[in-house]
């Protein structure tokens, strides 16, 4: 399985970024895509989450509003669309991926890509 993030770079604050992750390697049916993120220094923050084959999704209170996450199942991308950005958004920003059951914690995801950096100047 392999989940290629990509799509991040530095933006002014204010300013938006659309993040692709790439999944390859499986069939996705059932499992529940994630986008997280981890600042220098600190843990794996949940930011948003999709399940594969339905429209359900989840976000973290602090880019409700702001973040939109989705996915193409024909191009077996998700996305992460980033509008107003804010400096305390910067962080290498991550896409994973888990079976069936929702969840924001970060160790129960199965599946995990490389990061992308974003990084927000104020």
């Amino acid at each position: 399985v392999q989940l290629q993030a990509s799509g991040g770079g530095l933006v002014q604050a204010g300013g938006c970024l659309r993040l692709s992750c790439a999944a390859s390697g499986r069939t996705f049916t059932n499992y529940v895509m994630g986008w997280f993120r981890q600042a220098p220094g600190k843990e794996r923050d949940f930011v948003a989450s999709i399940r594969w084959n339905g429209d359900s999704t989840f976000y973290a209170d602090s880019v409700k509003g702001r973040f939109t996450i989705s996915r193409d199942s024909a191009k077996n991308t998700v996305y992460l669309q980033t509008n107003n950005l804010k400096p305390e958004d910067t962080a290498v920003y991550f896409c994973a991926a888990k079976f069936l059951a929702y969840s924001t914690g970060y160790r129960t995801y199965d599946y995990w890509g490389r990061g992308t950096l974003v990084i927000v100047s104020s």
